[in-house]
């Protein structure tokens, strides 16, 4: 199946369904997908979408075009606005990204180009980074603007890779492979050109019914995400809370049956 790109249009965050259980939003700001808060409100209202349609499980997340995935904030925005806004700015596009890690279906990133700034500190909001092979880089090269990355940046790429790491990515500012990525477990996977979208919607569709239980898939999501942040003995209760929602799920029945029947289970998401 191909998943043809939306036209430019008036929304800059592009919220569509598009079948067996994977909705796909889009950045879409050409030439390089910077996020101003018009983006920034319309990917919040998308990742609402998401999270009420029950009709879908997982969400992919790209960029519009071939070269950026997004090359982070419109600068030119940032520097003709007052501090004050800048701050409310940066706590809006916080609190969207924090709704989308708290939102119990999984979210991809597909980087069909460079990912760099603010654009990988969305990508690192996501549950999984797919990247296209030699597509572009990564980076977050705030530094050289005298800033640093305030989209949730030093403190999810410190959870990532750990603290000296993260400072001195930050610190440089300098971009890095797709493949380098991957080392340091900022990338999920990185799959071939031809056929990118195709590959990254057919990844997606592995994580919904019939093939994963779509609920224990969300609530795996919360438990690691909440559970992480919170003191062990309270992540354990986070974790037994989710679990017995999912033990009184139809899904939890079949998987247990199909077990004992020794058949592969056939998922419904209930």
């Amino acid at each position: 199946m191909t998943v043809a790109t939306a036209a430019a249009g008036t929304k800059l965050a592009n919220y569509k369904p598009i079948g067996d259980g994977v909705a796909l939003i889009e950045l879409n700001d050409p030439p390089a997908n910077t996020y101003t808060h018009e983006m920034m409100l319309d990917l919040d209202d998308a990742i609402l979408a998401a999270r009420f349609d029950d009709d879908v499980y997982t969400v992919v997340l790209t960029g519009f075009g071939e070269k950026f995935f997004c090359a982070g904030a419109n600068i030119k925005m940032l520097a003709s606005v007052t501090p004050k806004f800048k701050y409310y700015f940066c706590l809006h596009a916080n609190e969207t990204l924090s709704r989308m890690e708290q939102t119990p279906k999984l979210f991809i990133s597909a980087l069909n180009g460079h990912c760099v700034g603010g654009g990988l500190e969305i990508a690192m909001a996501t549950d999984m980074i797919i990247a296209k092979k030699n597509a572009g880089k990564l980076g977050l090269p705030e530094i050289n603007l005298g800033v640093l990355p305030g989209t949730g940046g030093t403190a999810r790429l410190t959870r990532i890779v750990g603290k000296r790491k993260a400072m001195e990515l930050m610190i440089k500012g300098d971009n890095f492979t797709f493949e380098q990525g991957k080392e340091m477990g900022i990338v999920t996977e990185i799959f071939e050109a031809e056929g990118f979208m195709d590959k990254v919607i057919a990844f997606a569709k592995s994580f919904c019914p019939p093939n994963k239980a779509a609920r224990a898939v969300g609530n795996i999501k919360r438990s690691c995400q909440s559970g992480a942040e919170i003191p062990f003995e309270n992540a354990l209760t986070l974790e037994r809370e989710l679990q017995q929602q999912l033990f009184q799920s139809e899904d939890a029945k079949e998987g247990l049956t199909a077990y004992v029947d020794k058949r592969t289970p056939k998922f419904k998401g209930k």
